[in-house]
């Protein structure tokens, strides 16, 4: 698993989707229309949801590890 993990702040986000496009692994969705939340087993760390937010409401964090 990889030792990165994309969190998005909830409060910040604005659901606009950019960041589901550019996943490469399919690991971000928007919850109900109101935020983007990402499935840990399936995110990779790469960051490129980071670059692309335009609320900057996401961050890469080295992942707990339990997880």
């Amino acid at each position: 698993m990889a030792k990165k993990l994309a969190c998005v702040d909830k409060r910040r986000c604005v659901a606009c989707g950019a960041c589901t496009v550019v996943c490469p692994k399919n690991a971000i969705a928007i919850h109900k229309g109101c935020y983007a939340f990402v499935k840990s087993e399936n995110c990779i760390g790469c960051g490129k949801c980071e670059k692309v937010c335009p609320a900057g409401c996401i961050t890469i964090k080295e992942r707990e590890q339990d997880e």
